[in-house]
């Protein structure tokens, strides 16, 4: 725990999915919110089909989703999507011309019903 989703539109071709959830993860260790580094798991995801809305006009998105055991504060999580939002506004050069739309979401999942094991350690 956590699970941190980015999905991101084909058209940002300056944004690298590797350095951004590197960056995403270092984010998250230095929140003090997570016993060890390793319960982090991100993945990123291109979006190649899309739509923003329904005006021509060049769109595109990166929405970061954040999924955690339930149980913290409000604060706690908006500080969270805080400073992850700060770390995406800052992953490249945004393309001239494309209006891009850069949004965090922080899930809780149900702490009971969460089942977790790990193998080949």
């Amino acid at each position: 725990m956590p699970h941190l989703h980015m999905e991101y539109t084909a058209n940002l071709p300056g944004l690298n999915a590797d350095v951004a959830l590197i960056r995403l993860n270092n984010t998250l260790v230095g929140s003090g919110q997570f016993a060890a580094e390793f319960d982090i798991k991100s993945r990123a995801i291109k979006v190649e089909t899309f739509k923003v809305g329904t005006a021509m006009a060049e769109r595109g998105f990166v929405h970061v989703k954040l999924a955690l055991l339930s149980g913290r504060s409000p604060q706690i999580k908006k500080q969270l999507s805080e400073s992850l939002l700060a770390v995406v506004q800052d992953l490249c050069e945004w393309p001239v011309g494309v209006d891009v739309q850069l949004c965090v979401e922080i899930l809780d999942i149900d702490r009971e019903s969460y089942a977790k094991t790990a193998v080949g350690h």
